[in-house]
């Protein structure tokens, strides 16, 4: 990513980027393991028109609270942002089966009453968005121990003291371990769909980019915010280098919602707090936020594959 994603802190700073470089290292010789799918030149799915999309992720993708809810049991919207690139990019077939909650083990195994999201490829599927790897580093577990950290210690940093307890830092190797999971599947969406461009999308910024705080709008202690934004900036950095060792493009969407997130006035956030004052899941993109990613989705599309 073009964000910086060192943690600070001075020696133990510096063994804590020594671990993560370790386990980004590790991510890259296992998403580099296998030779990844021949490209089709010829296949549809550039920059002109998309013939069958499909979007599959999680709750960030599927915009749940914002109006219109098109699936309850999935929390899925009409305005979320694969339903905006569709508006814009008109394909034959567009098919969202993303669902809030969904972890990688979704892509092949039934959520409730939804069927396992890679049943919506086939042979047809020209462009394919994948948003997923929140939840299986555990985005609302983290929330939830950090919240309830920030009573003990409100000036201090509660949460990551606690993550890193052991002596190394227990959410860097969950995003490590997250990496194998994201190839999977992006092999998984090569298989079913062997002529689709295949784009991952990143997270958004939730918290300030700045490392700030907002107690108690958002109820993190204060040192923990920049240890929390770190971990996002990870995660993204993990998706960015298996979307490219696997010929899948990266979307961005940090960069563009830095500046809209939790801490800020309603009138300029993109992502509600732990208590929405606008239709959406606490801790989630509000419908401006989708409108972002969407835009930063359609950018990548329009720029046409392997450029930028």
């Amino acid at each position: 990513m073009a964000h910086d994603t060192r943690p600070a802190g001075g020696a133990r700073g510096r063994r804590r980027s020594a671990v993560l470089g370790v386990a980004l290292s590790g991510c890259a010789l296992i998403a580099a393991a296998t030779p990844p799918a021949a490209a089709h030149p010829g296949a549809p799915g550039g920059p002109g028109r998309t013939t069958a999309y499909a979007a599959l992720g999680d709750s960030y993708t599927s915009g749940p609270g914002i109006p219109t809810q098109v699936d309850a049991a999935c929390g899925r919207s009409d305005r979320n942002y694969p339903s905006l690139v569709a508006a814009r990019r008109q394909p034959a077939v567009f098919t969202d089966v993303s669902c809030g909650g969904a972890t990688t083990a979704q892509m092949w195994q039934a959520q409730g009453a939804n069927p396992p999201q890679l049943d919506a490829l086939d042979r047809h599927t020209d462009l394919v968005t994948v948003q997923i790897g929140g939840n299986d580093i555990g985005f609302g577990t983290i929330i939830d121990t950090c919240a309830r950290l920030a009573a003990q210690d409100p000036a201090g940093n509660p949460c990551q003291r606690s993550y890193q307890a052991s002596g190394h830092d227990r959410l860097a190797v969950a995003i490590a371990r997250t990496a194998p999971k994201v190839v999977r599947v992006l092999r998984a969406v090569r298989a079913r769909a062997p002529h689709a461009r295949v784009v991952v999308v990143g997270y958004p910024a939730l918290l300030p980019d700045d490392g700030t705080g907002c107690f108690p709008q958002v109820p993190f202690a204060r040192g923990d915010f920049p240890y929390l934004r770190d971990t996002g900036k990870r995660l993204n950095l993990m998706l960015r280098l298996v979307a490219g060792l696997n010929r899948a493009e990266y979307v961005d969407t940090y960069g563009p919602t830095v500046g809209h997130d939790m801490c800020k006035p309603p009138a300029d956030r993109w992502i509600e707090p732990l208590r929405p004052a606008s239709p959406a899941a606490p801790a989630h993109p509000n419908a401006e936020g989708e409108a972002a990613m969407a835009r930063a989705v359609l950018a990548r599309l329009e720029r046409g594959p392997g450029r930028g």
